[in-house]
């Protein structure tokens, strides 16, 4: 049997191992190195690309700028969440419907005013004119209907008046 003492001694074995691997760090170095050159090379036009401006600050600019609108959107997204609320809870839906109450009387004088907003809610005024007296009635609404009776005038009031877009 062969043995590797018997061709050169076993220091001399580790030495020739160790240069072995002494000279492949070497060349990988070497080769590692003119990578790093290489992108050097490359990274430097790209960092000063745009006018001698360096890139890194410009991106940090623009990371606080974007920052900055994120948070503004935030704020203008709540504010227009309140508008949105107080919109839909104002008077938004007005009609008005002429009619003539009774038949001795000349022209339309009564008339049925619906005044509501998005949901339906709100009031429904009513004026009965005769040749001797006008009454004023005023009924809430509630999502299109009241819990008081209405006339055939009050009823098409209020639906004309809900018809239409909501937000």
């Amino acid at each position: 049997m062969l043995r590797l003492e018997s061709i050169m001694p076993l220091i001399w074995w580790g030495i020739s191992g160790l240069s072995v691997v002494i000279v492949i760090t070497l060349l990988t170095t070497i080769y590692l190195f003119r990578r790093m050159k290489h992108f050097e090379a490359s990274y430097l036009p790209l960092q000063t690309f745009m006018s001698g401006h360096q890139l890194e600050p410009l991106l940090q600019d623009w990371i606080q700028k974007v920052s900055g609108l994120d948070q503004e959107l935030k704020d203008y997204n709540m504010r227009i969440t309140q508008i949105e609320a107080k919109l839909r809870a104002g008077v938004d839906r007005a009609e008005l419907l002429r009619f003539r109450a009774f038949d001795n009387v000349g022209s339309d004088l009564s008339f049925a005013l619906a005044l509501l907003n998005q949901e339906g809610d709100g009031v429904v005024l009513s004026a009965i004119h005769s040749r001797e007296e006008s009454r004023v009635y005023a009924k809430p609404v509630n999502k299109g209907q009241s819990s008081y009776s209405l006339s055939t005038e009050e009823n098409d009031v209020i639906a004309k008046a809900m018809q239409g877009e909501k937000i």
